[in-house]
């Protein structure tokens, strides 16, 4: 189905359609040479753009491309300098080879085609090949060679771009009449690939050169005796169109995101005004108020009910791409479950006045997921996975995500916006019916699970020794939290002690903080009850939010608090002005 709908994709591609075997790939420098084969500069072309790392390996040029893994296979006139020059620092032998069978297959062309250009690449060599140019140090003998011919009339030509040339290259690659069988794209029997005819490029962690979405070199993959891409059989039409539209994606920035080792694609069948890299990516408050009341009230147009959405999820390991997922949905479908990821993660601001009067800043992909590990070179495929399928299409989230960011809580001894909205976002999305609206978006006073008022507790304390001591370097929450949030019963009898010195320093001080602060102590411990012993993975998470939402409350409280302090200085310098 995945490679079914990527086709489908390349078939309503604008773009010119590629040559049979050719693909848009990096060449790094072009040698110009006359019609008799002698060289017009020394120095070859350089294509090589250092400003972005793609263009590095030259810039793309549509040239010869066929996979290849073990054994000599060249590039028709535009391949690297073991197989053009014969040159490499390593293994001058295979060079040799190599170049060897480059040059058979450029005599094959030149008997086939009668093209002078293609004579005048013969002629290059017969004057001494490499020889004639000035390879300097910088030299990479990896990057892609091809040639440029200044015929006897003063015209230019690229001789991978001949028709007889492509005609030709076509035709030392197409498939014997006997390698029969179903296509598992189109269904017909037709010719299939023993190896797809060119790579997928810009998925992050594969090789430079690009990887195979088909592929097997070991006996445990290799079913019934069919090796490399014969393992799910693919006529060459189906392959170059799949191959096509899933690079088109890679390469268009408004269909595909990366976050960490993890890339997405997702592509719509027809024309939408949904655009889910703006919500993934960096996604702003107004655009996702808009969405979730869209959705809530109905106001997206019906013409959008039944588009077709589609979206994957893509890794990959050495040579080859791997599809973690496979989401095939609508755009309705697909605008209800992200409006959910973004109601389910809304979590107070301690910024806000009032938490639930505004819509907090929402997060975007990254930011949840890096909130799990300590930098964001550690994050694993799994985590981006799971939140983009959650995001698309309404899956519940692991725990083990949670825990993810439970352990980072106690890691850090903290815990930052980003991972209570996970937190909260994993929790919520369990329970088998949606929570009422602006449930955990900030304190929750009546939560009835006592290690969520365990949370709460410890940021009381925190306040009161905050309080009696502005300038204290290490906090409680430094030495404790992690103590806290598995055993409750062991620390917080230590922990409340240590707050009476601090109590009575305030009661003495600052009389209303100490009341205010002891009040809030009384009610938080009724809540609790008998301390509770141990805390499950499920409820060191809401320790963690209780944790959190006690501490956004406390700040949301005294920027009120300075706010209207400002306000009556205001009012009061205006009536000493009148």
């Amino acid at each position: 189905m995945f490679l079914a709908k990527l086709k489908e994709y390349a078939e309503q591609l604008t773009e010119q359609q590629l040559p049979p075997f050719y693909a848009a790939t990096p060449v790094a420098w072009i040698v110009s040479i006359s019609a008799d084969g002698h060289v017009l500069s020394r120095h070859p072309i350089s294509r090589i753009d250092e400003s972005n790392p793609r263009g590095k390996r030259g810039r793309d040029m549509i040239a010869p491309e066929v996979q290849r893994s073990s054994g000599n296979r060249p590039l028709l006139l535009a391949d690297n300098s073991e197989y053009t020059f014969g040159r490499t620092l390593k293994t001058s032998e295979r060079a040799r080879q190599r170049h060897k069978e480059y040059r058979d297959v450029l005599e094959r062309c030149a008997a086939a085609t009668g093209e002078p250009a293609i004579r005048a690449v013969k002629r290059f060599y017969e004057h001494g090949g490499a020889d004639q140019l000035a390879l300097g140090d910088d030299w990479d003998d990896n990057l892609k060679v091809t040639f440029e011919v200044v015929l006897a009339d003063g015209t230019r030509e690229r001789p991978i771009d001949l028709p007889a040339v492509r005609n030709f290259w076509r035709e030392i690659n197409e498939f014997d009449a006997d390698a029969l069988d179903q296509c598992l794209v189109c269904g017909e029997m037709k010719p299939v690939c023993d190896r797809l005819p060119a790579k997928i490029k810009g998925i992050r962690g594969g090789q430079s050169a690009g990887t195979s979405i088909i592929s097997a070199n070991a006996g445990a993959f290799e079913s019934y005796g069919l090796k490399a891409s014969r393992t799910a059989p693919t006529c060459r039409e189906c392959a170059e169109s799949f191959i096509r539209g899933l690079n088109h994606l890679l390469a268009d920035k408004r269909r595909c995101t990366v976050v960490g080792n993890t890339t997405f694609v997702f592509w719509t069948r027809e024309a939408s005004e949904f655009n889910l890299m703006n919500f993934m990516q960096q996604p702003d408050p107004v655009e996702v108020g808009a969405l979730l009341e869209a959705v809530n009230r109905g106001r997206r147009a019906t013409v959008q009910d039944t588009t077709a959405f589609h979206a994957a999820t893509l890794s990959a390991s050495g040579s080859r791409a791997i599809v973690r997922d496979w989401i095939d949905t609508t755009v309705s479908r697909a605008e209800k479950s992200v409006a959910r990821w973004f109601e389910l993660q809304r979590i107070a601001d301690p910024r806000d006045h009032d938490p639930h009067g505004t819509q907090p800043r929402p997060l975007s992909l990254f930011q949840l997921a890096v909130s799990t590990v300590l930098k964001a070179a550690d994050l694993p495929v799994a985590t981006p996975r799971a939140l983009f399928g959650a995001a698309l299409s309404g899956t519940p989230i692991p725990l083990g995500i949670a825990y993810q960011a439970v352990r980072r809580c106690r890691a850090e001894q903290s815990v930052t916006r980003p991972r209570a909205a996970l937190i909260k976002l994993a929790l919520q999305s369990r329970e088998p019916q949606p929570p009422k609206e602006n449930y955990m978006v900030a304190l929750e006073v009546e939560h009835p699970v006592p290690a969520y008022h365990c949370g709460r507790l410890l940021a009381v304390i925190e306040q009161v020794q905050i309080a009696a001591l502005p300038k204290v370097n290490a906090t409680i929450v430094d030495r404790y939290y992690g103590a806290a949030s598995s055993t409750p019963a062991v620390v917080f009898g230590t922990l409340l002690r240590g707050a009476q010195p601090h109590l009575a320093r305030l009661k003495r001080d600052r009389p209303g903080a100490y009341v205010n602060l002891q009040r809030g102590l009384e009610e938080v411990m009724e809540r609790i009850g008998d301390w509770p012993k141990t805390l499950t993975l499920q409820e060191q998470a809401l320790f963690s939010l209780g944790y959190y939402h006690q501490r956004a409350h406390h700040r949301s409280e005294a920027a009120a608090r300075r706010a209207e302090r400002a306000d009556s200085s205001n009012n009061s310098e205006q009536e000493e002005r009148s």
